[in-house]
């Protein structure tokens, strides 16, 4: 399988986990998202969806890189795209407990395991192609951000 292949694949399976989180996120963000304050930080909602659009495609991209050295580093690229599968799940999991459950405190204590998860497979991605670890490095910025925006919004409204 080529490369261009692998990108497909993990392109549509990230934008999935991205479209079955916004299921989720849509209806709150339209009922009760509005209703509770929010850090004078707060981006508006419209750069939500680019953003993470963006960064959905840099995963993928990021992913099937390192996929693409598996018959090289077998060993190292399993457990490399296992930590990718466990914090691409935890990260659709955050959508339903902070829209879902409207939770943000439980919301607050995933995304911190899920940064934590990304920084893991930032590490194990750079040691097996550079490019795929430095591809993860918005994401880990961003989910940074959003830790101490969902941390916000939990004070702010506890």
């Amino acid at each position: 399988m080529n490369k261009i292949v692998k990108i497909a694949i993990a392109l549509i399976i990230c934008l999935a986990v991205g479209y079955s989180a916004s299921v989720v996120t849509r209806p709150s963000v339209e009922s009760w998202y509005p209703t509770i304050v929010k850090p004078v930080f707060n981006p508006p909602n419209w750069i939500f969806m680019p953003v993470w659009t963006i960064l959905y495609i840099f995963m993928a991209i990021a992913a099937a890189l390192v996929w693409d050295k598996i018959k090289e580093q077998t060993e190292k690229v399993k457990t490399a795209l296992l930590f990718f599968l466990i914090q691409l799940t935890l990260n659709a999991i955050w959508s339903y407990l902070f829209f879902g459950l409207k939770n943000p405190l439980l919301a607050l204590i995933e995304i911190f395991i899920l940064w934590l998860m990304i920084y893991e497979t930032y590490l194990k991605f750079i040691r097996i192609n550079k490019i795929s670890g430095y591809l993860l490095v918005p994401y880990l910025v961003w989910v940074g951000f959003a830790t101490i925006l969902n941390a916000s919004i939990w004070w702010l409204n506890k």
